[in-house]
């Protein structure tokens, strides 16, 4: 049997795997991890994801290639990016913006219903600022 490296990566593939942004505080995928325990959550940092300090563009670009989502607090510049992103010909599957007023608990149940919920294409190119409704 041949698995793709997306498989590999992600056993539920119907379900979306999360990339944290380098500045989402770490406690956000302990707690999605604890409460999801198959849930892929993987930070800018990561063995085998993009290093710290690689560029929003270049994030994208990775994201789109690994079929992960982006979770980030960047609400200034990433619609910049993704915009120039989707000119270029490229896709995304999803950029999810967290919301300050959340609690911990609010934004783990919130990525947890997107994460057992949402159809695999349901947030493609788009951006989503938590809480989704």
């Amino acid at each position: 049997m041949i698995l793709q490296m997306s498989q590999l990566l992600n056993p539920h593939p119907m379900n979306k795997q999360f990339l944290l942004d380098e500045n989402v505080n770490p406690r956000l995928r302990k707690a999605l991890k604890r409460r999801f325990p198959e849930m892929v959550v993987w930070q800018v940092g990561d063995v085998g994801a993009p290093a710290k300090g690689t560029l929003d563009p270049d994030i994208l670009q990775w994201c789109e290639v690994h079929d992960f989502c982006l979770v980030t607090n960047n609400r200034a510049s990433m619609p910049v990016h993704l915009r120039e992103h989707l000119l270029a010909g490229h896709h995304m599957p999803g950029i999810f913006i967290l919301n300050d007023a959340m609690s911990l608990g609010d934004t783990v149940a919130e990525l947890g219903l997107i994460w057992e919920v949402s159809t695999s294409d349901e947030y493609v190119d788009l951006i989503n600022f938590l809480p989704v409704r």
